[in-house]
């Protein structure tokens, strides 16, 4: 008798679990979506294309400047670009940066490629943006 209403009830759960994640928790997770919750309202909006101006600059010469003091040795050389390769706006003053580096040691010179993603942490109030205090790296790769 125990074996008999198993598959069954099972059968019954699990369709009631998915009517209840169908007819409940899905229309509440899109009027969240939908929602203004997850918006940031900033006058500085991103871009897919690679751009070049006074912001992505700035970026650029903070993310060399946290690059050098994170290899700060005194074996070592670091060369910087003028300009990056690349640079993105993704919004809301969050910037990520594609350069190369040259790296001088005792042992040679090594040029690297770096992936540095960095905001400017005072939003539409641009006068801050020369302080390095003001910029947070979020992260940083092909250095190592």
């Amino acid at each position: 008798m125990k074996g008999k209403f198993t598959v069954p009830l099972f059968f019954i759960c699990f369709i009631g679990l998915i009517i209840l994640q169908r007819e409940l928790f899905m229309p509440f997770i899109y009027k969240v979506v939908g929602s203004d919750f997850f918006l940031v309202d900033s006058k500085d909006t991103g871009s897919q294309d690679a751009i070049s101006n006074e912001l992505t600059d700035l970026a650029f010469a903070h993310c060399n400047r946290h690059i050098k003091n994170e290899l700060d040795d005194d074996n070592l050389s670091v060369i910087f670009p003028n300009k990056p390769l690349n640079a993105w706006s993704i919004g809301n003053y969050q910037y990520v940066i594609n350069a190369n580096v040259e790296i001088i040691s005792e042992s040679g010179s090594q040029i690297k490629r770096y992936v540095c993603r960095i905001s400017y942490d005072k939003g539409d109030d641009q006068s801050g943006t020369l302080d390095a205090d003001n910029w947070s790296v979020y992260g940083l790769s092909g250095i190592n």
